[in-house]
């Protein structure tokens, strides 16, 4: 059955600065930040994070839906995403701006510095989640995943999916800062599981007040993802924690797009009803050969799937 993605697509200009920031940045002179990084390679990669998430999901077996937006030089990108048989019946472009951009800088130890432009992704909210009875054409949509995006965007998003009875799972990513702490907690009411990585896990609890396992308790939320790079990911249910181990990548290679693919092999395994610990461990796999391989869209997932 199909899911719906709904989040951003851009384009990453990807580059890699052989040194360390750290070594770079004098703490005690932030307040006057003024350094250049000479970064010797240069990629332009397709990227965004509900493409991202698509090509992994389409590249599992899977059937996005995907409802993002383009802008006037999206044209090659939504012809890249039909040719995999994605549907793109729901991505909206705009008339004049420009498709999001994301400028992101690695440095030796796989940190990263990222500018963003979004362009079009500001104007994400003006397509809308089909409501019941208006998306025969789609099939059932088994689930669905609010990941970073627009603002507004993702705010009506959440509420669209949920009154029209699609599961989701709210992936707030690098816009939770954009929410306060009513606005989460209003999200959080409505969603069926919850993506984060470790560092945004902390910030949400510190945005509403309540700590991961109290969260994890709400009656809606089945749930909760946490994930931690290299080490794998902390699934908690009804305030239960349980730690699901990562997978050892081949070789490190880019980080960039790897929490995407995780969470393409997360939805995969919920639309096939797959309990939860099966499902990221599934996503764990993905993330590791993603990072073997440079850009969020050049990885195969062939065998993937064998003994998940």
């Amino acid at each position: 059955m199909p899911a719906l993605i709904c989040g951003s697509l851009a384009f990453d200009t990807i580059t890699t600065f052989p040194g360390r920031f750290a070594e770079q940045i004098l703490p005690e002179q932030v307040h006057i930040l003024n350094v250049s990084f000479l970064v010797p390679t240069l990629r332009r990669e397709w990227g965004g994070c509900a493409g991202n998430i698509a090509y992994n999901l389409q590249a599992l077996g899977g059937k996005p839906v995907l409802l993002a937006a383009l802008g006037v030089d999206g044209g090659e990108y939504l012809q890249r995403i039909g040719a995999w048989g994605a549907d793109t019946s729901l991505i909206w472009r705009d008339p004049e701006l420009h498709t999001a951009q994301c400028h992101i800088t690695t440095d030796r130890d796989n940190n990263q510095i990222t500018a963003f432009h979004p362009g079009a992704m500001s104007h994400a909210h003006k397509v809308a989640v089909p409501p019941r009875g208006e998306r025969a054409e789609l099939g059932k949509l088994a689930v669905g995943i609010v990941a970073p995006n627009g603002r507004e965007a993702m705010w009506q998003h959440a509420h669209q999916m949920h009154e029209a009875g699609i599961p989701f799972v709210f992936d707030p990513g690098q816009q939770l800062p954009q929410f306060d702490g009513d606005e989460h907690r209003a999200i959080l009411a409505k969603a069926s599981w919850l993506a984060l990585n470790d560092y945004e896990a902390r910030m949400l609890e510190e945005r509403t007040g309540e700590s991961v396992a109290e969260m994890s308790r709400r009656p809606n939320l089945r749930g909760i993802v946490v994930t931690l790079a290299a080490e794998g990911c902390e699934l908690w249910i009804g305030g239960e924690r349980l730690h699901v181990p990562g997978v050892k990548a081949a070789q490190v290679v880019d980080p960039t797009g790897c929490g995407d693919a995780f969470r393409a092999g997360l939805l995969y395994g919920i639309e096939h009803g797959w309990d939860l610990p099966r499902a990221v461990a599934l996503a764990n796999r993905i993330g590791a050969i993603k990072i073997a391989s440079r850009g969020p869209q050049n990885h195969s997932l062939a065998g993937v799937l064998e003994g998940a």
